[in-house]
């Protein structure tokens, strides 16, 4: 991978993503249905943070699996604002740099203010198996559960 590769080459494009008044139970329905730990939060059109399984999780406590018809526990009151972003046009160097000095598990890129992509974690190991030249890389089998 050259020096300058940009990180809208190697991240995740359109992600799926939860408003921010939604129920929490959608979020965490979204997650599983897509097998996906991190879910960008939108009010309307505008990126107001993300949400990860382990906010999820925390929120709901023991109660996680139980269902319930209490539908006030929004994403909004378990999201977190404060997420990394950078513009699709950032060296992807710099945004491993930054994931890792931080220990983040995601990032979330822009074009023009507006969300286009996420890179996680996953997809940093992704790249590094790539760059390490392992051919017989590909992603795990789907799982109906969140790690």
């Amino acid at each position: 991978m050259p020096e300058t590769t940009l990180i809208r080459s190697v991240m995740t494009p359109f992600p799926h993503a939860v408003d921010a008044n939604e129920p929490v139970s959608v979020a965490r329905k979204m997650m599983l249905q897509h097998r996906i730990r991190h879910l960008p939060v939108k009010e309307g059109d505008t990126l107001m943070g993300l949400v990860t399984d382990r906010d999820i999780k925390l929120a709901l406590g023991p109660y996680i699996n139980t269902p319930s018809d209490d539908q006030r526990l929004l994403v909004r009151h378990v999201c977190v604002s404060h997420v990394h972003t950078v513009d699709m046009t950032t060296p992807l160097r710099i945004v491993v740099a930054e994931m890792a000095r931080r220990r983040l598990g995601s990032t979330l890129i822009t074009k023009d203010g507006r969300l286009a992509g996420i890179f996680t974690a996953t997809d940093a190991c992704r790249c590094l198996a790539e760059l390490l030249g392992d051919a017989s890389f590909s992603p795990p089998p789907p799982s109906d559960e969140i790690a």
